[in-house]
């Protein structure tokens, strides 16, 4: 695991825009008798809220997003995301929010979801860097609320770089024979060091083949670019 210290400069970046919300509010009490599936994950949605991603995303993927269309490629993505920290491994698995839209809202069909990700995929570092500012907004606009607490509260940020081991078990795209003998994929990650009372906060991510390297060097100067923007 590679360590980079950041100096923290503080600057005046945009602010996240007023809001309505993708997702509707939900109140968790103990003592009803209906039982909601995946209720764990208001925490997850209040986060969205509270934090304006939603807002964020929405506007960055404008440029996506078709006249006519029903579901916001925001909200998609974002849908994908919570479906992934509730165990969903595929595009199909945002199905388990679909099941509970009391709690997540409207969430796109299975070729909704599919189209807008070959559509982002075809736009390449267009998108990329649209989602990335987007998350940049936000970051800064929770560090700004988090006020002593934030990682760069001191004036500096700590920055751990690390390879992941991500198996597939099958030929999907870039994924090849590792170093571990196993087979898939093997991104370079960095998250911002919150010390010994809190966890790693992701900030960048570069996607490789199984086969790349732990220490190559151009992948950490490239990881290490991802997390100072």
């Amino acid at each position: 695991m590679s360590k980079v210290l950041f100096v923290a400069k503080r600057e005046a970046l945009p602010r996240v825009k007023k809001r309505s919300g993708s997702y509707p509010p939900v109140r968790v009490e103990g003592n009803g008798r209906a039982v909601v599936s995946q209720a764990g994950a208001v925490l997850l949605v209040e986060t969205v809220r509270k934090s304006g991603v939603d807002a964020a995303l929405s506007a960055a993927l404008a440029p996506w997003c078709k006249p006519r269309a029903v579901h916001d490629p925001g909200k998609i993505l974002l849908d994908l995301a919570l479906a992934t920290a509730l165990g969903g491994d595929c595009l199909a698995d945002v199905a388990m929010l679909r099941a509970e839209p009391a709690v997540f809202g409207p969430v796109a069909s299975d070729p909704t979801v599919s189209r807008l990700v070959d559509t982002l995929a075809a736009a390449g570092s267009r998108a990329l860097a649209a989602i990335r500012s987007a998350r940049a907004e936000v970051r800064d606009h929770v560090w700004q609320l988090a006020g002593p607490g934030a990682p760069h509260a001191d004036g500096q940020v700590i920055v751990d770089i690390d390879g992941v081991l991500v198996l597939a078990h099958s030929d999907k795209e870039d994924a090849t024979r590792t170093w571990k003998k196993t087979y898939g994929h093997h991104p370079l990650m960095a998250f911002v060091d919150h010390g010994r009372g809190g966890t790693g906060e992701p900030v960048a991510g570069l996607l490789r083949p199984g086969r790349a390297g732990s220490n190559t060097a151009a992948d950490h100067i490239e990881t290490t670019r991802l997390a100072l923007a």
